[in-house]
Order: C-alpha cells, then sequence, then structure tokens
C-alpha cells in the first residue's frame, strides 16, 4: 500500500526524534520504518557492499534484545547507515552511551571533577551502572536571590527508558562554596515522589532519589519534575550541567534577583572540568526578567554552563 504525504511526514518527523534522542534499537526501527524497507531486503543490500548479516540478528537489533557491539557488527551499522539513507554516525554515535554507561572514568562526577564522595552516595542509593534513561529533553531553571546566593533550582525532564523495569532517577545537586546541603530540600512535581536523600557536606553535594508512578519498558517516555531549595551558599558565580551521555534537548535558564544584577553573563562549554573552556558567548540580561538562558540540540558528553560577573 502506498503512504500518503502525511505518513510519510510522520514518519520522518518520528525518525528524527529517535536519531536525536536514542535508543539504538528504537532509531533503527525507526529508520526501517521511515524507508518501507523488510528485513531480508537489507540483508540483501548490505550483502552487495560485502558485509554479511543475518536477518536474526537485525531482528534482535531493532527489537533490543541485542546491541551490536563486536568489530563486525559496527561494521554492519555503518553500512546500514548508508543502505537507509542516514547521515554518518547517525545509529553508531547511539551505540556510546552502552560504553560509557560501564565505565566508571565516564560517571556523572568525573564530567564535574574528581571525587570519591559522589560515587559513595551512589553505591548508598544502590545505583546501577546503567540507569536505564535517555533524555530526550531537559528544561532547568535556576534562581539566584537578592544576596547572590543559589535560592534553588527546578527541572523538569522528558526521558526514555532503554531498558525495562526502571521506576526511579537519581538527582544529584552540586551547592556553592560554603553550603550545607543537610539544609537543603528536595521538592518533586509532577509524576514522582521524593525517595532516600543523601549528602556529603565537604563537598557540598545532595543525591535525591526520585520515584516514579510506573514502572517504565524499554521504548517507554516519561516526564517528570522536580526542585532542589537551596539558599545555604555564598555568592554564586555560574551554574554547570555534567553530561555523560547525548541528550537530545537541554535549555537553561537563569533568573536573578532585581535586587542583585550581575553586570555580565557568558555562556560556555568544556570537555571536562579541567578542559579549556570554549564556545564562550556574550548572554543579554532581559530587562523584564532579569533572566539568560542558553538551548542546545544534541548535547555530547561534557559540560555546559553559564556564567556571571558581579562587579
Amino acid at each position: 500500500m502506498r503512504r500518503t504525504d502525511a505518513q510519510t511526514d510522520a514518519a520522518e518527523a518520528e525518525l528524527a526524534r529517535a536519531l536525536s534522542a536514542g535508543p539504538f534499537h528504537l532509531a533503527l526501527r525507526a529508520a526501517l520504518a521511515a524507508r518501507g524497507l523488510a528485513l531480508h531486503r537489507i540483508q540483501h543490500r548490505l550483502a552487495q557492499r560485502g558485509v554479511k548479516v543475518g536477518v536474526t540478528s537485525l531482528s534482535y537489533w531493532q527489537q533490543g534484545a541485542r546491541q551490536p557491539q563486536r568489530p563486525e557488527s559496527l561494521r554492519a551499522v555503518r553500512a546500514l547507515e548508508d543502505v537507509l539513507e542516514l547521515p554518518p554516525h547517525a545509529l553508531t554515535r547511539l551505540l556510546e552511551p552502552a560504553e560509557a554507561e560501564r565505565s566508571a572514568a565516564r560517571s556523572y562526577r568525573a564530567v564535574v571533577e574528581e571525587s570519591g564522595a559522589l560515587r559513595r552516595l551512589l553505591t548508598d542509593l544502590d545505583a546501577p551502572a546503567d540507569g536505564g534513561l535517555h533524555t530526550v529533553c531537559h528544561l532547568e531553571r535556576v534562581r539566584i536571590g537578592p544576596g547572590r546566593e543559589l535560592r534553588g533550582r527546578e527541572s523538569h525532564h522528558v526521558v526514555r527508558a532503554h531498558r525495562d523495569g526502571v521506576d526511579r532517577y537519581l538527582a544529584i545537586h552540586y551547592g556553592d562554596p560554603g553550603c550545607e546541603p543537610e539544609r537543603m530540600t528536595v521538592r518533586a512535581t509532577e509524576n514522582c515522589r521524593v525517595g532516600r536523600v543523601r549528602w556529603q557536606r565537604d563537598r557540598g553535594v545532595l543525591v535525591a532519589e526520585l520515584l516514579f508512578d510506573a514502572r517504565l519498558r524499554s521504548g517507554d517516555t516519561y516526564v517528570f519534575g522536580y526542585g532542589f531549595e537551596d539558599g545555604t551558599g555564598g555568592p554564586s558565580g555560574e551554574y554547570v550541567r555534567g553530561f555523560t551521555l547525548p541528550c537530545g534537548q537541554y535549555v537553561l535558564q537563569v533568573r536573578f534577583d532585581p535586587a542583585a544584577l550581575p553586570v555580565h553573563c557568558r555562556r560556555f562549554a568544556q570537555s571536562t572540568a579541567t578542559a579549556p573552556r570554549t564556545a564562550q558567548r556574550d548572554l543579554t540580561l532581559s530587562g523584564r526578567h532579569c533572566a539568560v538562558h542558553l538551548a542546545e540540540q544534541n548535547v555530547g558528553p561534557g559540560i555546559l554552563g553559564i556564567g556571571w560577573d558581579w562587579t
């Protein structure tokens, strides 16, 4: 049956979303649907390119039952990108998170700065090596108070599960120098509730367990929100967000109290906490809302942040 233009547009839109946010098996499935190719035809076209892969393996890959890992399998994925008329690395980049999740060197704290404090807190909360979630969209709002302090922040997440049984998220909050994590509070604002909370005062870090209202299956999306009330540290000069896995979209807004406005704001990026800051760009403070923001698509591992000067 010939597809209508509307059906084609819908399939292409779903493919774009899946390629942006992953996981791999959903992106592969969306690509097959968008191109209208059966697995045996895919196998034939791969064979024409000198790549041998079974229909059963292709089926397992699109179901998420198995993931290509061996060198010959990764070569097949690169050939698949050509067969399915996808941009180079569109599928192979979605296989990178699995390696990152298995590597202790790519923990969240390793992106921000090295410390065993966070690792101990996560271990205490029985954090798995693979959290099971990919971020489709993350909207974060940070509030700076009249004393130039970090008053708090709110996060709104859209995530997609890449394995069955995911039912929680571990939210990490770093305060500014002099903060008191034991005085901070955690709020669940949408589709979750607060579970266990742990902190390390000398490192200014707090980890909160957010329990979902449902247990997710692989491929399910979920929307939830939460916030941290802080206000316990000294003057704040920047806010950073570390990414160990690709993120489809990230929006950060920093809002200042009208009684304490910075003289200069800038956006920056870093590959790690010790790497030079790159992609620096001045941000204009809006007069009406006393706020600045950044909005990024297809965020890779590394750090994004907004810094500001008071004088």
